[in-house]
């Protein structure tokens, strides 16, 4: 089995591999985005001072999800079955989590509490990849500062509101 994994994942099943990656991080975070974009109920909460404004979220998240798909794709191809994939997987599924359970059913605890578990993940997959793909480490530390920035915002925004 791994050297029909290994195999498939070099040449154009690489870049078919990467593309994969990038189509569905992408995708689901543009989805989820469009669908839970915030309206008239986060416009009228109380924000702190270091609030910024709403358009800078889209570019940031978008180059985010492309390092995200990076990652993943070089740790899949990497180890597959690691503990890396499994914090890499769970930080997605918080992720993806978390728009709807802030902006839709505006649940800033719940919210809050699922972008702290996504932040632990993130940095237990830095750590993990730290010595054998540094570069997989290197673009999930820009995903932790943006997170930690983001649970920050969020946990201001549930204490003002």
């Amino acid at each position: 089995m791994s050297i029909e994994i290994s195999s498939r994942l070099r040449g154009a099943g690489a870049i078919a591999l990467l593309a994969l990656f990038l189509i569905v991080v992408l995708g689901m975070g543009i989805f989820i985005g469009t669908q839970s974009a915030p309206g008239a109920w986060y416009a009228n909460l109380n924000k702190p001072f270091f609030n910024p404004p709403n358009w800078i979220f889209g570019p940031v998240w978008t180059v985010l999800y492309v390092f995200i798909a990076v990652a993943g794709w070089r740790t899949f191809r990497a180890a597959p079955r690691s503990k890396a994939m499994v914090f890499w997987y769970g930080q997605m599924a918080l992720n993806w989590a978390w728009s709807p359970l802030f902006f839709v059913l505006h649940q800033v605890w719940i919210a809050f509490a699922v972008i702290a578990g996504m932040f632990v993940l993130i940095l237990l997959f830095i750590k993990d990849r730290w010595h054998p793909d540094p570069a997989s480490a290197l673009l999930f530390c820009a995903y932790a500062a943006w997170v930690g920035f983001a649970g920050l915002l969020n946990l201001s925004l549930a204490l003002l509101n």
